[in-house]
């Protein structure tokens, strides 16, 4: 697990979105976008999915290259997209415990409570049932 940077090659189509290769990859890893930020969201959304998968296939990743090699035309230019594999695995990580805790949550009925004065309210409820005076 480690930082990776490959380059997204970004190119207009006639519907105005924007497709995202990675010459490096094959289409491997393609995705598009609506305009440019929302295909660079999809570029390290497609790449990050990629790498976590060649990694836990043990596949190996060609090298990145140098991009002044990297033929493209005047329609299309091309961006580094930098995925930190160490880090997306702490995420799934954390989002898999909070599914956990939100499951455990809704199995024992107990109430969802975002209110201070709520839950306060709720644990002296709750500590006056189990020990009454």
């Amino acid at each position: 697990m480690m930082t990776y940077l490959y380059y997204a090659l970004l190119t207009f189509n006639p519907e105005g979105q924007v497709e995202v290769t990675f010459p490096d990859l094959g289409f491997a890893a393609a995705t598009f976008g609506n305009d440019v930020p929302d295909a660079l969201h999809m570029a390290h959304d497609a790449l990050e999915g990629y790498l976590l998968t060649s990694e836990d296939y043990n596949d190996k990743l060609p090298d990145t290259s140098d991009p002044r090699t990297i033929e493209h035309g005047k329609d299309q230019f091309l961006v580094p997209i930098e995925v930190n594999t160490t880090i997306a695995r702490e995420r799934e990580d954390e989002e898999k415990e909070r599914l956990h805790l939100a499951k455990a949550v809704y199995k024992s009925k107990s109430p969802i409570l975002t209110n201070p004065k709520d839950i306060e309210k709720y644990l002296s409820e709750d500590d006056n049932k189990n020990h009454p005076q």
